[in-house]
């Protein structure tokens, strides 16, 4: 650094930052101690030191100069990206250990959209040899129910094991399936037995079926429906 006391080009220098011996982007305290410095080494010299006193006051307006009109330094400027990360991360909050915890359960939780779905009734025809297979199990289920009443309690198990296994494998999850296979054995009951209560002794004698028939009749067509259109 030049002496600020010398005489020469460097010395009478307009730029303060040169006068000084700074650069543009020295810090607040840098400028504080050059001017110290340049005052301890032109002591006695009134003229230089109100060269330095001058230097000092020029780079302080150039500063806040540069502050009103935007211009921030690459110290500021870092600065102020590091007050910004600091402000990010309080509003954030700290990391907990429960937290990562939390954000598995969530993720991990059923969407409640598909849970609706999936207890949502979808109705379509079995397409190929399952419905083949469906028409033909029902009308031999059906035949049997109206044949013996000793099979009325097989048929029905049976129709509520195909309808269950018919809406899992049609992609409906087990305990809806389970549950739309009771609910339509359930109706099919409560039927019958308005039926059985509707019909005459003399009407279930000209029938040639037991009530125990006439009740499981509607629930057996209901399952076998179910089987071929519930989805």
């Amino acid at each position: 650094m030049v002496a600020v006391g010398e005489s020469g080009s460097e010395s009478g220098s307009e730029d303060p930052y040169t006068r000084l011996g700074l650069s543009q982007d020295a810090t607040f305290e840098q400028v504080q101690a050059a001017k110290a410095r340049c005052i301890a080494e032109v002591d006695g010299d009134d003229q230089a030191r109100a060269r330095v006193e001058a230097a000092y006051d020029a780079v302080l307006m150039a500063r806040l100069r540069g502050r009103q009109q935007g211009q921030v330094s690459p110290a500021a400027a870092t600065a102020s990206q590091r007050e910004e990360g600091v402000g990010s991360a309080s509003l954030t909050g700290p990391s907990f250990p429960g937290t990562s915890v939390l954000q598995k359960l969530r993720t991990n939780l059923p969407d409640p959209s598909q849970s609706l779905a999936s207890l949502t009734p979808q109705w379509s025809l079995v397409e190929g040899q399952g419905r083949l297979v469906r028409v033909i199990a029902g009308i031999v289920g059906l035949g049997l129910l109206l044949v013996s009443v000793a099979s009325v309690q097989l048929v029905l198990a049976l129709a509520c094991i195909g309808v269950f296994l018919s809406q899992v494998r049609r992609g409906r999850r087990p305990l809806a399936s389970l549950g739309w296979t009771l609910l339509a054995l359930l109706v099919g009951l409560v039927v019958g037995s308005l039926f059985t209560t509707a019909l005459s002794p003399t009407a279930l004698q000209q029938l040639s079926i037991t009530p125990a028939q006439i009740q499981a009749l509607p629930a057996a067509v209901l399952l076998w429906l179910a089987a071929l259109f519930l989805a």
